[in-house]
């Protein structure tokens, strides 16, 4: 402790005379007239403790420092705040910056006030890895002291606002990095809280330091909206004005001005020109009761039309923030759609202030307004989730969680937060916690209740993942990712496995050609094989192997070189020659085995592969009609069969002719269903005034499935006809 600090503590200075009052403190009386006398002299006598501790300080323009934590108390007497917040503003900086001790304020002004100071005195003195951190630092104990009272946060916001308004005195560096936490940090803050007031007044001074010549342009051009507009606006105004009072309303209509940024915002966010961003009007109309909202939602439905899909009831359903209001927009009589927002008296004031319209609102009162208890269920609930955690920068990025819509925090079993993009999806997840999580993720919990992985999550979910060491990523699932991360891990990983299921069949097609000549991968001399890898340029047996599974190499030839064979050899994949040595497939060999689209084979019927460079192997049913064709390439003909477990869903197509009358489409759909067949396309191949040909693409396990769906269909009395093509 100082030498002064006893001194001033013991000897706090009496509240000078009204003559003595500077023009700033008088401003500030003036703003606060709200409140009773008693009240307004305990605020002087603040000042006057609060320019003893700061006597000797100025700020960066010249002035005395005082008159910075008086303006910030200005600032919330017109938000007309308790004298306990007004006063605790006056002292905010007094605990760090002067010998001013928090026993002494206990003493003049009571526990509450010290609590409220000391919850938004500055971290300067800790040191911290970076400015980030310290930054962090700060923000993490202004939200905990935020749980414990919300007028800190009041004054938080207010010393932030009144910095923004003189930022001019620092320097350039300082100018831009104020500007841009303010619209990073605080503006969202303010507007998370309610408080849109502050919030659009903290945003526009953000924009005009960080981008002057835009703001000056836009500011220009709004203040010289053409004599069109204003006659347009001020005619709209008086036809709902004469509607309004003609229904008896009491109500405030107001026309509704857009700021620099939020215009600077709209043409940003969606592409638009200055011109489409203004040509909208936008009223606001404020009435007595709730009931007298819906009624005025009825007049102004009558006096223009609403646009379809526009209403939003915020009264029934209010915002995260406690923001009540009916939206509704109209069909305006100069082609321009009308914004209007409806509310009552209550509903505008907690729009303005938020968390700030309890003390303004009711006097004295004990109840907390909507904003209020919203704030205090956030910043409670961010908070006990981050008890376990450390670092101020994560409890930071916490916070984030409601104040930028465009990301999703989420939390892991441990506690930890994971930010992933807006419509982010269990997958996302699973891979954001770790490459081998997401690549055998087979299912998720959120909040405890078990989901499947293309489920969208939303911010503050609690997410775990379960996972099976035999699962693998599918090929849909980049359907519906959207996280970079998990996208490239999938897509990395599908063809590791396509890479693994090639090496596997190449080894499968090789040594059955060697088998054909007596001999066998295994028995071949290592030195011919490397020879045979070297000579070709293969850093290993795999790459080969991978080659002859998607036909870029043929097993035969291969083999015939490996046992040096002459070539005259006859073919070694002749089926004439091995009609029991049929390659069998699963049908989930992926990237190497492909089904073809002319006759779409499914498990049961008698196949044959034809091998196709860069494919692999394209299995044909037997009786396709392209068949004929490939056997004058019978070097690329591979006998294949099927496994005896084949999985899975194979695409199948039928032919239905049926009357051609309304109804007849969900009949033959309804009958797919029941046989536990999925469609998955209809086209119509012929049409005329009595019958209907169409062709249906389904999705069944085997023969024996696809018959049961043909006899379903078989069955209906519109059906004429079913044919498998």
């Amino acid at each position: 402790m100082s030498p002064a600090e006893p001194a001033l503590a013991d000897a706090l200075p009496p509240a000078p005379p009204d003559d003595a009052v500077p023009d700033y403190v008088q401003s500030l009386e003036r703003a606060a007239n709200y409140l009773p006398a008693e009240q307004i002299a305990q605020l002087r006598r603040a000042w006057a403790v609060g320019a003893a501790a700061h006597a000797g300080q100025s700020r960066r323009s010249g002035e005395p420092y005082i008159t910075h934590p008086v303006a910030v108390a200005t600032v919330l007497a017109e938000q007309r705040v308790d004298v306990e917040t007004l006063i605790a503003a006056i002292l905010h900086d007094t605990l760090e910056d002067t010998p001013l001790s928090r026993e002494s304020i206990v003493s003049e002004f009571g526990e509450t006030v010290a609590d409220l100071v000391d919850g938004v005195t500055k971290l300067d003195k800790l040191q911290f890895a970076d400015r980030q951190e310290a930054a962090a630092e700060s923000f993490r104990k202004m939200l905990l002291a935020m749980a414990r009272d919300l007028r800190v946060i009041l004054i938080k916001l207010a010393d932030r606002l009144h910095n923004m308004r003189t930022l001019s005195a620092q320097t350039p560096e300082a100018r831009e990095r104020i500007a841009r936490e303010t619209l990073e940090i605080y503006a969202p803050i303010a507007q998370r809280l309610g408080m849109n007031l502050f919030k659009a007044e903290l945003q526009d001074l953000g924009f005009r330091t960080l981008n002057p010549v835009r703001h000056q342009v836009l500011e220009k051009r709004i203040r010289t909206q053409p004599l069109v507009r204003r006659e347009s606006l001020a005619k709209i105004e008086a036809q709902l004005a004469q509607r309004l009072t003609k229904e008896g309303l009491n109500y405030r209509l107001m026309s509704r001005v857009k700021s620099p940024y939020s215009i600077y915002s709209k043409m940003r966010g969606e592409g638009k020109s200055f011109t489409q961003v203004m040509d909208v009007f936008g009223f606001r109309v404020v009435v007595p009761t709730v009931a007298d909202c819906y009624h005025a939602l009825g007049v102004v439905h009558a006096a223009f039309k609403p646009l379809d899909g526009r209403f939003r009831d915020f009264i029934a359903i209010p915002k995260a923030n406690g923001y009540q209001s009916l939206h509704t927009v109209l069909f305006g009589p100069f082609g321009s759609p009308i914004e209007v927002q409806i509310r009552t008296e209550e509903m505008d004031l907690i729009a303005e202030r938020g968390i700030a319209a309890h003390w303004s609102y009711k006097h004295g009162g004990d109840k907390p307004n909507s904003a209020q208890t919203r704030a205090h269920s956030w910043i409670s609930n961010l908070l006990e989730s981050q008890q376990a955690t450390g670092s101020s920068l994560e409890f930071l990025e916490n916070v984030k969680v409601d104040l930028f819509p465009d990301e999703v925090y989420l939390f892991t079993p441990k506690g930890d937060i994971l930010a992933l993009p807006r419509n982010a999806t269990a997958i996302d997840f699973a891979y954001a916690v770790h490459t081998d999580v997401g690549n055998h993720a087979v299912a998720a919990r959120v909040d405890g209740k078990l989901v499947p992985l293309r489920t969208k999550l939303a911010s503050g979910q609690q997410v775990s993942i379960i996972t099976a060491r035999a699962s693998a990523p599918k090929p849909q699932w980049l359907e519906f990712v959207v996280s970079g991360k998990a996208r490239t891990a999938i897509r990395h990983q599908l063809k590791q496995l396509e890479h693994e299921d090639a090496v596997q069949l190449g080894h499968r097609m090789l040594d059955r050609a060697l088998e054909a000549v007596g001999t066998s991968l295994d028995r071949l001399p290592p030195k011919q094989l490397d020879g045979y890898l070297h000579e070709h340029r293969y850093p290993r047996l795999e790459a080969l192997l991978a080659d002859i599974a998607l036909g870029t190499r043929m097993p035969a030839q291969v083999a015939r070189v490996l046992v040096r064979e002459a070539d005259d050899t006859p073919d070694l994949l002749d089926p004439a020659r091995h009609p029991d040595e049929k390659i069998l497939i699963t049908g989930n060999e992926r990237g190497v085995i492909s089904f073809a689209q002319c006759c779409l084979p499914i498990p049961g019927d008698e196949i044959m592969g034809f091998h196709t460079a860069g494919k692999g192997i394209v299995v044909h049913r037997l009786e396709c009609p392209n068949v004929a064709d490939y056997r004058k390439s019978p070097e690329r003909w591979v006998p294949i069969g099927w496994d005896r477990e084949v999985s899975g869903d194979f695409h199948a197509a039928l032919r239905i002719e049926v009357d051609n009358r309304p109804g007849v489409l969900a009949q033959v759909a309804a009958a797919i269903a029941q046989a536990d067949g999925n469609i998955d396309a209809v086209e119509y191949l012929e049409r005329d005034s009595n019958v209907s040909a169409i062709r249906f693409g389904i999705e069944v396990t085997d023969r024996t499935h696809l018959a049961e769906v043909i006899r379903r269909t078989r069955r209906l009395a519109v059906v004429h006809g079913v044919q498998r093509l």
